[in-house]
């Protein structure tokens, strides 16, 4: 969710604050306590005649009011330090020095205000430092909702690069894309997926799923993308290509527990046939003559955990109007009516074979997907979920 900036005063009236009160003169700690006693201004007063001590009290405080002239700090020093030590609390500060340049530099250093000894009451002295920790909340609030603009932008970066656009210009077959972050606070993951066209009649795609979510998994599935296409491109030998990508991922993984599943395909259109391979992966689905069943592919082990070549498996079309789904497996791990079962790829055998979706035209068909598997686990899918829809003739 994305903070809301504070505007205008928004510290309630009757919401007691902790001031932390940094003052080596009694006489001046003792004058401070009657001029903010005398407001009854809802203000808890800690005094701490040192630097040190306040490094031991200024947990919890919402306000530090600082003396430039300590026994372990003197000037713009011990201001820098307090900042440092303060981290979430408004810090003004509070000393004899009537100088005017001092307090730009203090003010321009990070406190919230400069205030002279002698020339506030206590009406001023409470207000000034309601306002300061007002102010504080709302620079904080403002940086956090800059971080998450920062990552917003660097997610649709990322996004860019994990879905691109299809590399084909036949018009033999149709190929439709879909993708729908999970709700990790809406972080995009290492989900991706690829199509690219090599010859006239050959066109191959890719599924994959880096584990995890956040930016270095995006990161990473960008680059195995980027490295399957290259291959691709490069007519690198097909049982050649799964292989070389493991290398990168190894590479450029940053913890050896990153691993990442991907599911392939190549389609030879004249010969109206596929070869799927699989590391890892949840099987596609062909959708044909009115049926739905899982490419029954060998799954083949995870890239990242034990190099191995997977098996291809051959698959024909015993018809010219098919589909194959291929997806990743955040839309088969809801749950099925709040229970402990998944729907699996069974129950999406199911939910694509129900004579219900039979209205839906096959570019909405994922998405389609998407909300009912959503409806059976009750909420939104917890995982990030990417499909590619490959179609030739009718579809179906």
């Amino acid at each position: 969710m994305v903070p809301q900036v504070a505007l205008g005063h928004h510290v309630p009236p009757g919401e007691r604050l902790r001031v932390l009160l940094v003052e080596d003169d009694e006489g001046d700690a003792f004058l401070v306590g009657e001029l903010l006693a005398e407001t009854n201004a809802m203000i808890d007063l800690l005094v701490a005649t040192s630097l040190s001590e306040a490094r031991q009290r200024v947990m919890g405080v919402d306000c530090v009011l600082l003396d430039l002239g300590l026994p372990d700090a003197q000037g713009l020093d011990g201001l820098r330090q307090v900042l440092e030590m303060s981290s979430g609390a408004a810090v003004c500060v509070l000393t004899g020095r009537s100088d005017e340049h001092l307090g730009i530099v203090a003010v321009a250093e990070g406190a919230q205000d400069y205030l002279v000894k002698g020339q506030v009451d206590g009406v001023l002295l409470a207000r000034a430092l309601r306002y300061a920790v007002e102010r504080k909340r709302a620079d904080e609030n403002a940086r956090r909702l800059r971080e998450v603009e920062l990552r917003q932008a660097e997610s649709a970066r990322l996004e860019r690069g994990l879905l691109p656009q299809p590399l084909m210009t036949t018009d033999q077959v149709s190929v439709h894309t879909f993708y729908r972050p999970g709700r990790h606070a809406a972080l995009i993951g290492g989900d991706f997926y690829d199509v690219v066209q090599t010859r006239p009649d050959r066109i191959d795609l890719i599924v994959g799923d880096v584990c995890g979510h956040g930016v270095d998994e995006a990161a990473l599935g960008v680059e195995l993308r980027v490295a399957w296409r290259a291959l691709i491109l490069a007519r690198v030998p097909d049982d050649e290509v799964l292989p070389a990508l493991e290398q990168v991922l190894m590479s450029e993984r940053r913890l050896q527990e990153i691993f990442a599943t991907v599911a392939t395909a190549r389609l030879d259109l004249a010969a109206n046939r596929a070869t799927v391979r699989l590391a890892g992966h949840p099987p596609p689905l062909l959708l044909s003559r009115g049926r739905v069943v899982p490419v029954p592919a060998k799954g083949g082990l995870l890239l990242g955990v034990r190099p191995r070549r997977p098996v291809a498996f051959d698959l024909e079309f015993d018809a010219d109007d098919w589909s194959l789904l291929m997806y990743t497996d955040g839309l088969i791990e809801g749950r099925v009516d709040g229970g402990d079962e998944r729907l699996d790829v069974a129950g999406l055998t199911d939910l694509l074979a129900d004579p219900a979706n039979r209205a839906v035209p096959l570019a909405e068909l994922p998405a389609w997907l998407v909300g009912r598997a959503e409806q059976i686990n009750g909420g939104p899918l917890a995982d990030d979920v990417a499909m590619l829809l490959v179609s030739r003739g009718g579809g179906r």
